[in-house]
């Protein structure tokens, strides 16, 4: 490999191998699967320290464009394409109003971690990354550090280094945030819980987008909360109908998950977060901003509605469950203005403070600069993973399913026919070792259209068993169905 090197350039000689090194593989010079030479070779060509192209390799790793193998060396990144990008979700716009509905978060979420010890499941309910390599020395190193204090009681809001070092964080994405503002929770579950109870009494009216996430679904109903359900469209929350029930029933909180929403993983525009802040000031109506999946995005997005935000009316919700581990749970708040401390007054009551351990395992993480790395490398595998579920999609299931294409997170949601029976498919499926999770989890009341959620943070061999299975299955009824309704009977079913 010829590298020519400026070795009176300011710019030093391990990003200059870098750039060298993506350039050819931008030109397909060097191609997907391709071994690049060893670091002892490649050194000695170039006459430069092994460290150096140590360092080079490591952030091409990174940029997520070329892998290590253990004992094999680096080799460029296998690009998996998708034979179509663009997203295909269409479903109706109809508003959701129900009375008052029993959650199902419970068996959904014990079902899911279940399923995660149960050998030869394909667990497709459920998205969890696999945790940093490194995690382990990085926990012992936090623990060395300061092993008096991490035993301790400590603050309801957190530890102040860390605080500190989520605000950087944040100020890089736009928000003007301090420690001050900031309370750490035990997972994004706490601060949602947290905020929803703050702003919420029961029978209050609250707006959430539909489908959305069951966890905050389960704290409403939970709550008795009167909950109006305003449909998603291709380019997020539908901003007429928000406008429409924020002047006729004036709900005292919106929810929101502007980036890679969960369930349909659409990110919305910068222009669509600025007309939702300006119908919020409009109505005078708190937002709550949850953001889980932030730091999984595979290109840039806009700035959190939050960083618009100057009057004090939208709490953020951030976690490192998605993006290193959720068994360490540790989230984020982000609070400002009149309820930062009434916040932390009910935070003390729930739990005193987030493990002291947990939070310095994060911290030494930031700390370190790992966590760029480590995110680079996920973001990568992830969007293989995702373009890798789109082909088989396109592949084994009908024609008339549509879905989503999200610019990051673990999930994509499938729009299924109305006649199609979800919860049968789902029983099928688990008899063959898939588990899924299907729409009626994800709207108020259990009501809606029928669909599927389906994480790609799976193995290709994962994603392409399940999906054929569950493409037979879609086949099967949906067939079945089409056969029956073409006669004097109509086909019953329920998602």
């Amino acid at each position: 490999m010829k590298i020519l090197l400026e070795r009176q350039s300011a710019k030093p000689l391990y990003l200059q191998i870098r750039d060298r090194i993506s350039r050819l593989i931008k030109s397909g010079a060097l191609q997907s699967g391709d071994r690049l030479p060893s670091i002892r070779s490649l050194a000695e060509s170039l006459q430069v320290n092994k460290l150096t192209i140590i360092e080079a390799y490591q952030v091409l790793e990174a940029d997520g464009v070329v892998c290590a193998r253990q004992g094999s060396g680096y080799f460029v990144n296998s690009v998996i394409p998708s034979a179509n990008l663009k997203s295909t979700f269409a479903p109706a716009q109809n508003v959701i109003i129900p009375e008052q509905g029993t959650s199902c978060f419970f068996d959904m979420y014990t079902a899911g971690v279940h399923a995660q010890s149960q050998p030869g499941m394909i667990n497709f309910s459920l998205g969890f990354p696999h945790p940093p390599k490194d995690i382990d020395l990085i926990a012992r190193r936090a623990l060395r550090q300061a092993p008096d204090t991490l035993f301790q009681y400590d603050l309801p809001q957190g530890q102040l280094t860390l605080r500190r070092q989520i605000a950087q964080m944040l100020i890089q994405q736009g928000m003007e945030v301090s420690a001050d503002n900031l309370i750490i929770t035990n997972g994004s579950e706490q601060g949602l819980s947290l905020a929803i109870q703050h702003h919420i009494q029961p029978g209050d009216w609250v707006i959430v987008e539909t489908p959305t996430y069951f966890g905050a679904i389960a704290i409403l109903e939970k709550l008795r909360a009167k909950i109006i359900g305003i449909p998603m469209s291709a380019e997020g929350m539908n901003l007429e109908l928000l406008e429409q029930y924020l002047k006729s029933h004036r709900p005292k909180l919106i929810y929101t998950i502007s980036t890679v929403q969960n369930p349909t993983g659409i990110t919305t525009t910068q222009a669509h977060r600025q007309q939702l802040l300006r119908l919020a000031e409009k109505y005078e109506c708190p937002i709550l901003e949850d953001n889980a999946y932030e730091g999984l995005c595979f290109e840039s997005v806009p700035a959190p509605i939050k960083a618009l935000d100057k009057q004090d009316l939208v709490t953020y919700i951030g976690t490192f469950s998605k993006t290193l581990m959720p068994g360490l749970r540790v989230g984020y708040m982000v609070v400002t203005g009149k309820h930062y401390q009434a916040i932390i007054e009910e935070k003390l009551l729930h739990d005193l403070h987030t493990s002291t351990i947990s939070q310095a395992i994060v911290s030494e993480y930031l700390a370190s600069g790992h966590l760029r790395r480590y995110l680079n490398q996920l973001r990568a595998e992830l969007l293989q993973s995702r373009n890798l579920m789109l082909q088989a999609l396109e592949h084994y299931f009908p024609e008339e399913a549509r879905w989503t294409v999200p610019n990051g997170g673990l999930f994509l949601w499938v729009q299924l026919p109305d006649n199609v029976p979800t919860k049968t498919i789902r029983i099928e499926a688990l008899s063959q070792s898939v588990l899924v999770a299907c729409s009626s989890v994800f709207f108020p009341d259990k009501q809606g259209y029928p669909a599927m959620r389906l994480t790609f943070c799976l193995t290709p061999e994962e994603i392409e068993t399940a999906i054929s299975i569950l493409g037979k299955l879609l086949k099967k009824h949906l067939y079945k169905a089409s056969d029956r309704i073409s006669r004097p009977q109509t086909l019953a079913h329920s998602i």
